[in-house]
């Protein structure tokens, strides 16, 4: 049976391949990986889903990530098991930097960034905890 649309939310634009949420959290995380103009690609979509009329925010994760070089097209949010923290990959072609940057879900905050040359194109991290539980 297919789900109903219970809301519309105006976005930043097509490209979107991910959205996530989580039990513990007041946040909606939108990505739009896909989309062609770079500073909506390099972030994030924000919104607060007790108050969705207020609009989202805009998280620059690639900017955060610190790299220089390439897209950083940034992909997949994915909660920590806790549900505090937000882990985005900026995703990058195979000879280039890329990383994981780790967001603070409550404060909307850069907590940790992870850069390492074996880091190749960071797509398909999934905490295993949530995806066996459907913690959504």
């Amino acid at each position: 049976m297919p789900g109903k649309v219970v809301r519309t939310l105006t976005g930043l634009g097509g490209g979107s391949l991910f959205l996530k949420t989580h039990p513990k959290s007041k946040n909606l995380w939108v990505d739009t990986t896909l989309n062609p103009e770079a500073n909506i690609s390099q972030s994030v979509a924000v919104w607060d889903v007790n108050n969705l009329d207020k609009g989202h925010e805009l998280i620059p994760i690639g900017e955060w990530s610190g790299i220089k070089a390439g897209p950083k097209r940034v992909v997949q949010p994915e909660y920590n098991k806790a549900g505090d923290e937000v882990w985005f990959s900026v995703w990058n072609g195979k000879d280039q930097e890329s990383a994981i940057v780790v967001v603070d879900d409550k404060t909307r905050k850069l907590k940790a960034v992870i850069r390492d040359p074996k880091l190749v194109t960071p797509t398909g991290k999934f905490n295993v905890f949530n995806t066996q539980h459907d913690v959504y």
